[in-house]
């Protein structure tokens, strides 16, 4: 019995296979956070300390609040574009502020129930989305290419090789970390000359402090920052929801999305009272602890923190050795790795409905313009509405037939009845050539909407005007009590 007990309330984290994939993932993960923390700090104006302490804080904190195991949160480009203009502006108090209020947003749209909104995220967005992310992050990695030293390119080289091959041998140490160490130490004992995460910004040399934001707290200070906090909130749980799916999908479970948009917002707040620029999942960092290190519990995440503010307040001298062509190859292979190559393959495409191609290629292109992945995911799901309202526009059908005696018309209607397919509605009776009576039946149809009760109505009020009756029946209970409330009451014009 005491061995049931202590299997069951034991933490998985705690078995010695689990704990060891664990740790290395969280030192691989803070290693690739470094010199994408950074690069965030650079992208919203303000110093690298302050996108450093953001991920510190944020992954820490999202261990323990988050509702998704094993995905990583921290300072993200997505929110760097939002609060780049304010920092600029108004300075670094003014963005903590946003942060701290865009996180408290977060946590009342967690309370209102936003994260149940996922479930109108079809499947070719989320496939645009995971094809520009990778994009996105193959690109980020190209200014590191560009105009270097000609060792770099033999480096990315043999880092790739590394994350390519090892595995098929051992899969006891994660691959990335292997080719950063390696590439690490040859750098150091051939004493090259090449790019390192030194040469991307000063590291910190101290823990972060907390603090109030240094603002004045007045009106004036919440009208100017509002517009940011609420984009630093929508954007952040737009990426971090789509981030918790796309991780469900690759461990085959399910996470709590109401528990993950709340855990956001509580990171955010953290992190601003300690001097952090915010942000929210990074899909390419939560792919190297799920895809490529196999971790699968909060125990990385939190690893991932600690090891980053270890690595550069600790060891920043030894953090600064790291080649950049070391974390460019790991990020080349997460960007490979994360794109749906299924979705772009010619059988795939001759197979698929031209309309979830073109929300795909919406989604990605919209992306890729924007450099914000909320704008792309925005404009996939409102083309995918499109879309749909066109092709169920044409699903209502009206057949009729005239009873023996000649005096009535019965018209049956079938299909969804709502603003698109209801508009055609009115065109498909025959008002002048129809006998006095007119039955319309609607046993095989639904009411969704106003529209469609206002289009009966019209039906209705054109053969009354030709002194003929209408009778509707067969409606369902819900049509039923939509359009006994509704009927009568919606002409236009008044």
């Amino acid at each position: 019995m005491s061995a049931l007990l202590s299997a069951v309330g034991r933490p998985s984290w705690l078995s010695p296979k689990v704990l060891r994939t664990e740790v290395l993932a969280g030192l691989v993960v803070a290693l690739a956070l470094i010199p994408e923390a950074i690069s965030f700090s650079i992208l919203a104006g303000v110093d690298p300390r302050v996108g450093l302490f953001a991920s510190f804080t944020m992954a820490v904190t999202i261990a323990f609040c988050g509702g998704r195991p094993a995905m990583i949160t921290a300072a993200t480009g997505a929110v760097a574009l939002v609060v780049a203009p304010l920092a600029k502006e108004h300075g670094l108090g003014y963005l903590i502020a946003a942060v701290i209020l865009g996180g408290l947003i977060q946590v009342l749209l967690a309370v209102l129930g936003v994260a149940r909104l996922m479930r109108f995220i079809p499947r070719s967005v989320m496939v645009g989305f995971v094809n520009a992310l990778a994009i996105l992050i193959f690109m980020a990695q190209v200014p590191h290419l560009i105009g270097v030293p000609w060792l770099v390119y033999p480096m990315v080289a043999v880092a790739l090789a590394i994350m390519v091959f090892l595995p098929r041998v051992t899969t006891a140490v994660p691959a990335p970390l292997v080719a950063i160490i390696a590439l690490t130490v040859l750098t150091a004992v051939a004493q090259l000359t090449v790019p390192n995460v030194g040469d991307e910004g000063t590291l910190p040399d101290s823990l972060p402090v907390f603090g109030l934001p240094d603002v004045p707290f007045t009106l004036a200070t919440l009208q100017l920052i509002a517009p940011y906090a609420l984009g630093i909130a929508l954007v952040g749980l737009l990426e971090s929801l789509m981030t918790a799916k796309l991780v469900d999908d690759i461990t085959d479970t399910r996470s709590n999305k109401t528990r993950e948009s709340w855990g956001q917002g509580v990171a955010n707040i953290v992190t601003g009272f300690f001097g952090g620029m915010g942000g929210c999942a990074m899909i390419g960092q939560t792919m190297i602890n799920v895809k490529a290190s196999g971790a699968r519990t909060r125990l990385s995440t939190f690893l991932a923190g600690v090891f980053l503010l270890v690595l550069v307040v600790a060891l920043g001298d030894v953090v600064a050795l790291i080649p950049m062509a070391a974390l460019v190859a790991v990020m080349i292979i997460v960007s490979v790795a994360t794109f749906d190559w299924h979705s772009i393959a010619p059988a795939t495409l001759k197979r698929m409905p031209w309309g979830e191609t073109i929300v795909m290629v919406t989604t990605v292109a919209a992306t890729l313009v924007s450099h914000n992945l909320a704008i792309g995911v925005l404009l996939g799901v409102l083309t995918a509405m499109v879309i749909f309202a066109r092709r169920v526009a044409h699903l209502a059908e009206v057949t009729s037939v005239l009873d023996p005696d000649g005096t009535t018309r019965i018209y049956s209607v079938h299909g969804q009845l709502f603003f698109a397919s209801s508009n055609d509605l009115v065109y498909q009776f025959d008002y002048a050539d129809d006998p006095d009576n007119v039955v319309i039946d609607l046993s095989q149809a639904h009411i969704w909407d106003a529209s469609s009760v206002a289009a009966l109505d019209a039906i209705t009020t054109k053969y009354a005007a030709r002194g003929k009756t209408v009778d509707i029946v067969g409606l369902n209970e819900p049509s039923a009590v939509m359009h006994n409330t509704l009927a009568g009451t919606l002409k236009v014009g008044h």
